[in-house]
């Protein structure tokens, strides 16, 4: 069972990684269109989810509840340096993301100036 929650986990971010790199190559481009709103949607939901659990992942917790000899799921099929530091990598790219669609968010979020 360990395994499976680790695949799942391994499936979730695949998916959410796929969504941060079509939003920086769409920020570059400046394309903003349907398939931008669902990948912002999916890292927004993935961040406020890891955030929400005191920056730490929910199925941590699910590992650890079917006996993972550590609890961890960060061990993702991916280098254990590279998974501890996901979050760390991830601020500036995130932060990069949002420059990259500030036109677009200042519009959203009534007209700020970009």
């Amino acid at each position: 069972m360990v395994s499976a929650v680790k695949a799942l986990h391994t499936a979730i971010w695949l998916s959410v990684e796929a969504a941060v790199l079509y939003l920086l190559y769409a920020g570059v481009r400046k394309r903003t269109d349907a398939s931008v709103t669902v990948a912002a949607a999916l890292v927004a939901g993935e961040t406020a989810v890891f955030l929400l659990n005191g920056a730490r992942c929910p199925l941590t917790d699910v590992a650890n509840r079917l006996g993972a000899s550590d609890g961890s799921v960060t061990d993702i099929y991916l280098p254990r340096w590279f998974a501890h530091y996901l979050p760390v990598i991830h601020v500036p790219v995130i932060a990069a993301i949002i420059f990259l669609h500030r036109r677009r968010l200042a519009t959203l979020w009534g007209g700020l100036r970009p």
